[in-house]
């Protein structure tokens, strides 16, 4: 395990209540795999018990914003702020539940001006919870 929980606040900006990932596993190369152990008191849990759509976007946008971060301090440079800036492609297969642990690869593709195209899937043991495309804008 690379990070864990509030190791992970060098690495990113976001804060309580809206932090969505709580462990970087591991970061080789433009791959990462990170996780998140949903629990009840997670911004993005409904009324059911489950997590809602955004908060798997945000997950995912998280573990991309947390593996630059790595990346950022690797080579000694200081903590880039990222945006999102286009979700494509966004499927959710299942609804992850309070109790599940959550795992995702980010894998991440051209930079250009500040860009950076990368791919996102979330897993939930053996079965696929969700995968996108998305643009982040870091600066």
């Amino acid at each position: 395990m690379l990070y864990q929980n509030d190791e992970l606040f060098k690495l990113m900006p976001q804060r309580d209540p809206i932090v969505m990932v709580d462990k970087i596993i591991d970061a080789e190369g433009d791959v990462a795999h990170t996780g998140l152990s949903v629990k009840a008191g997670n911004y993005f849990i409904e009324e059911d018990g489950r997590m809602a759509e955004p908060g798997l976007i945000e997950h995912i946008a998280q573990s991309a914003s947390a593996f630059k971060g790595h990346k950022a301090l690797v080579a000694g440079e200081p903590l880039p702020i990222g945006y999102i800036g286009e979700v494509k492609k966004f499927h959710c297969y299942v609804r992850p539940a309070v109790g599940d642990e959550l795992l995702t690869t980010i894998c991440l593709g051209a930079e250009v001006n500040g860009v950076t195209l990368m791919t996102g899937e979330t897993r939930c043991g053996d079965t696929l919870v969700a995968d996108t495309q998305m643009k982040i804008f870091v600066e």
